[in-house]
């Protein structure tokens, strides 16, 4: 294992669910969200908690993708970047949504730990993918604050 991937490793799960310096990761935000609070809209032409969080795992799959060459296609949604908020949005719904994330982040965590080498590419990558996941958090407690 190349001696970087453990900080990586760490970078990835500080910036999804592990505790860090910062505040909350992207699952910390997500955590206690309702399906109305989720597809709240701040204004017209801005997106949302559930938009967003869909953003997030549409882009951690296209990092798995990049760094296993796996061919486009197989993401579980039609589309690409943002996904449209179920008309009647449910509870139910809104936990498909976040379980989509959890899954795309799981394959995106288990892909990086099975790595035997590191470039600059898949450095850059990898971390751009973390940081990522941060502005989004960072979005989504925004957005929760609004509606407070």
């Amino acid at each position: 294992m190349p001696p970087e991937l453990n900080l990586l490793l760490d970078a990835i799960d500080e910036a999804f669910e592990r505790k860090s310096w910062h505040g909350p990761n992207l699952r910390g935000a997500l955590r206690g969200v309702t399906a109305p609070q989720a597809a709240w809209r701040p204004a017209p032409g801005r997106h949302s908690i559930w938009e967003l969080t869909l953003h997030c795992a549409y882009w951690t799959y296209v990092g798995h993708r990049r760094l296993t060459g796996d061919k486009r296609g197989s993401f579980p949604i039609k589309g690409s970047n943002f996904f449209p908020v179920p008309q009647q949005p449910t509870e139910a719904d809104w936990k498909q949504a976040i379980g989509l994330l959890v899954a795309q982040h799981q394959e995106w965590r288990a892909a990086v730990a099975q790595l035997q080498s590191l470039d600059k590419k898949k450095i850059h990558l990898i971390r751009g993918v973390a940081a990522h996941d941060l502005y989004h958090a960072g979005q989504i407690q925004l957005l929760k604050r609004l509606q407070s």
